[in-house]
């Protein structure tokens, strides 16, 4: 980025440098320059990019405090998506990733069209766009969708592996007043021009490790965990994988014939569902409870050997119940990859 005025970052302890412009945030710069830290929300509600200000002056746009409490911001941390430059910054990342950072993707910006969109269940809808040129990404990231004529800008997980071609798929939630996804059932239709920025996020899958695979999402967390495990099939990998997903009723699930295929066709591949709130009129025989209840239950009886890959996807309050049972499994805390959903404020 050409700008007359811009400030030189180091990233401690990994020694990594770059440049951040005037009035970007220190996020977009790593963005653009191919740099992947931690990040989350990319909003200052989740504090996944939380890191700790050593030298430099900065200034931060508007955070949540559950994000970044004031105890910590007296203590020099800062949110990194809120995070502008007023000189050279030396920074402590928290939390990273040598992996993460070995295989970054610069972020860029593609013009799009709307190929079409299918309801699988009455609030889960599959959307399904074409790119003008291909997107590289990795499994289980996302993209940020702009709608032109309106300027609205949602993130949506891809659901398809990263083959290296121009259509994206998602599986999206339908909310009565989304700004966006109020516009599935009639406000969009094929053609429509589209924009996508991307790809972002940390939670996509890790090659090469021989252990069980552990997939735990609900509602439209099944964009990324599904997007993961197709690109697990056609690795090649031989491992065990567990797909937990959580839904209220029966109505909820989509997809059970496509996974009931892939358990015969897939060595050692279990598709769990598991309901929160069935009526006995459903007559449901699967697992019963949260989806957090019903990975506490079953994963130890699994009898998975090895050490556990896991990935959760979904609202924060499932990801915040699911993290603890994850690790008082066995699963190490640097081996859970997660992606909270959380609610868009723009």
């Amino acid at each position: 980025m050409a700008d007359a005025q811009s400030y030189r970052v180091r990233f401690e302890p990994v020694g990594v440098e770059m440049e951040v412009a005037e009035g970007e945030t220190v996020l977009e710069a790593a963005f653009r320059q191919g740099i992947a830290v931690m990040h989350g929300c990319k909003e200052g509600q989740c504090s996944s990019c939380k890191s700790r200000l050593l030298e430099g002056d900065v200034e931060l746009l508007k955070y949540s405090t559950f994000a970044l409490p004031d105890y910590e911001r007296e203590t020099d941390h800062i949110l990194l998506c809120r995070t502008h430059a007023y000189s050279d910054l030396t920074i402590e990342l928290l939390n990273y990733d040598e992996d993460l950072l070995r295989r970054s993707i610069p972020v860029k910006e593609y013009e799009a069209r709307l190929l079409g969109i299918e309801a699988l269940t009455h609030d889960i809808r599959r959307l399904e766009i074409e790119l003008a040129a291909p997107l590289r990404f990795w499994a289980g990231q996302y993209v940020d969708i702009t709608l032109p004529e309106t300027g609205i800008t949602r993130s949506f997980s891809m659901a398809n592996p990263p083959r290296g071609g121009r259509s994206l798929e998602f599986i999206l939630k339908k909310y009565p007043d989304g700004a966006f996804s109020s516009r599935l059932d009639g406000g969009l239709a094929p053609g429509d021009r589209l924009i996508v920025k991307g790809p972002y996020g940390t939670c996509f899958r890790r090659e090469g490790h021989p252990g069980p695979l552990v997939l735990v999402g609900g509602g439209s967390g099944m964009s990324p965990l599904l997007s993961i495990l197709r690109d697990h099939v056609e690795s090649g990998e031989k491992r065990a994988v567990r797909f937990f997903y959580g839904a209220r009723t029966r109505r909820d699930l989509f997809y059970l014939d496509r996974f009931a295929e892939m358990e015969t066709e897939l060595e050692d591949f279990r598709f769990i569902p598991a309901l929160s709130h069935a009526g006995p009129e459903e007559d449901w025989t699967g697992e019963s409870g949260f989806i957090h209840d019903v990975v506490k239950r079953m994963l130890g009886a699994e009898g998975l050997d090895g050490e556990i890959d896991a990935y959760s996807c979904g609202p924060p309050p499932m990801i915040d119940a699911v993290l603890p049972v994850l690790q008082m499994a066995g699963v190490e805390p640097e081996r859970i990859y997660f992606d909270k959903f959380t609610q868009a404020v723009r």
